[in-house]
């Protein structure tokens, strides 16, 4: 029944046909990584949650929503956030997913709670990474997994697939460098919302009380194209610089922090970046990890990474620091290390299971 309400969208001609197929693909790929998960309730799921996701997917193509540069996460009267948590919830292998450093969480709430701007330099790796982070963090800290703020590229705001999921969540809306050039007569248009989301950005962070998502790399992590392999992408110097200046120059205390994700067998993006709005979305289930690692203080960074020669140039130890929590969540998850990967700098936990 649901395959042929898509079938009687189209042909009403309220759905394009490449989007119908996109929504019969994008189902048969849920349906499929739902029930490898072998829990008992999978198969009563699946239909439930997709006809919510396909009807909310319907409705941008019916009555497209407009991002703002800042955008507050939608909670009525359709709860958008938890919309996308119970989507991706039946993805995730609790079991082998795993957290590190939960005092550092500890501390960056009751940072945010006294007031203070909290900033964490991450990789990214799927579209479903801003769910992955607060599904792991609901059970230890909700106050931080709805709270967050998330830096977002303009592919989560304009694809009708993407926008359901991204309208559940904080959002600073910027156009990326990597897509910013696509169209040489949107580059003024999409320059002028840059600066418009900077300057909101700006009051957040005057106000306090923020936490902060950023990836400085500009996108998604890819595989290497020789070895299949994984690693966080590089950080671009100037978005870790420009976000430090913003923060250091704001009238309340603020703090930075470099965090790791590995979450890219949830919902792998394409091999190469594309610039067409409109992949293929991939799903699958399997275990996650979420680390953040020691406050970074800049002004003592080239102490401690003799190769820096200033602050702009810290990036290369803040990058250094999430590709090493990386590399310990990949034992963890992928080399079926467990809880034993920890180390003296990263101690892994699963909060969830104690819940």
């Amino acid at each position: 029944e649901l395959l042929l309400g898509i079938d009687k969208e189209v042909a009403a001609g309220r759905l394009p046909p490449h989007a119908g197929e996109g929504m019969k693909d994008f189902y048969a790929n849920y349906r499929d990584a739902v029930l490898h998960s072998e829990s008992e309730t999978a198969h009563k799921s699946v239909v439930p949650i997709m006809a919510t996701v396909l009807d909310r997917i319907l409705l941008q193509f019916e009555d497209p929503f407009t991002f703002p540069p800042y955008h507050q996460s939608m909670r009525e009267p359709f709860d958008y956030y938890k919309f996308g948590q119970e989507y991706i919830r039946p993805l995730l292998h609790f079991g082998k997913s795993y957290l590190g450093n939960k005092e550092h969480w500890d501390a960056i709430e009751n940072q945010v709670q006294q007031g203070h701007n909290v900033v964490l330099f991450s990789n990214h790796q799927t579209e479903a990474d801003p769910a992955i982070i607060a599904l792991l963090l609901e059970g230890s800290h909700p106050y931080l997994a709805e709270r967050m703020t998330y830096i977002a590229g303009d592919r989560v705001i304009l694809d009708p697939f993407c926008k359901p999921f991204s309208m559940g969540r904080n959002l600073i809306c910027v156009h990326s460098k990597k897509h910013i050039n696509d169209d040489p007569e949107l580059v003024e248009m999409k320059r002028r919302a840059n600066t418009r989301a900077l300057k909101e950005l700006a009051v957040l962070l005057r106000c306090g009380k923020q936490l902060i998502w950023i990836a400085p790399s500009g996108g998604r992590d890819r595989p290497d194209p020789v070895t299949n392999e994984w690693t966080p992408a590089v950080f671009d110097p100037a978005a870790v610089d420009n976000m430090r200046r913003l923060v250091e120059r704001g009238d309340v205390p603020g703090h930075m922090y470099p965090m790791a994700l590995l979450s890219y067998n949830i919902m792998p993006p394409p091999p190469k970046v594309q610039k067409a709005i409109g992949e293929r979305r991939l799903v699958g289930y399997h275990g996650v990890g979420l680390s953040v690692g020691s406050e970074v203080n800049f002004g003592q960074v080239s102490l401690a990474f003799p190769g820096t020669r200033n602050k702009r140039d810290a990036h290369q130890s803040v990058w250094e620091s999430v590709r090493e929590q990386y590399a310990l969540l990949h034992k963890a998850v992928h080399g079926n290390e467990g809880p034993s990967a920890s180390t003296p700098a990263c101690s892994l936990s699963q909060p969830w299971l104690a819940t």
